[in-house]
């Protein structure tokens, strides 16, 4: 085995690492925007493993359909929701 294959292989594992804690984290976190970090972090990974398989523009596409559009139309959901429970709480 070459270096290259070695590293490829090193940050495949890191990847997969973060792919598994980002999923964890999803699950157990307690509130709703540290589990939308821990899902971020997951994307991303997924879009480093597309660019190790030499799939760029599958990476491309996971990093703006996923991260940039949804997860902040639902960061901006989870916001707002949030706002109204709150001032009802007050009333």
């Amino acid at each position: 085995m070459d270096a290259a294959s070695i590293t490829e292989a090193v940050v495949f594992f890191i990847m997969a690492t973060m792919i598994i804690g980002g999923a964890l984290g999803l699950v157990y976190m307690q509130r709703v925007a540290h589990s939308m970090m821990c899902l971020i972090f997951c994307f991303m990974a997924v879009a480093g493993v597309f660019i190790l398989l030499n799939a760029e523009f599958l990476a491309i596409i996971q990093i703006l359909v996923y991260l940039a559009s949804v997860m902040l139309v639902v960061l901006f959901g989870i916001m707002l929701t949030r706002r109204q429970i709150l001032e009802e709480d007050f009333e």
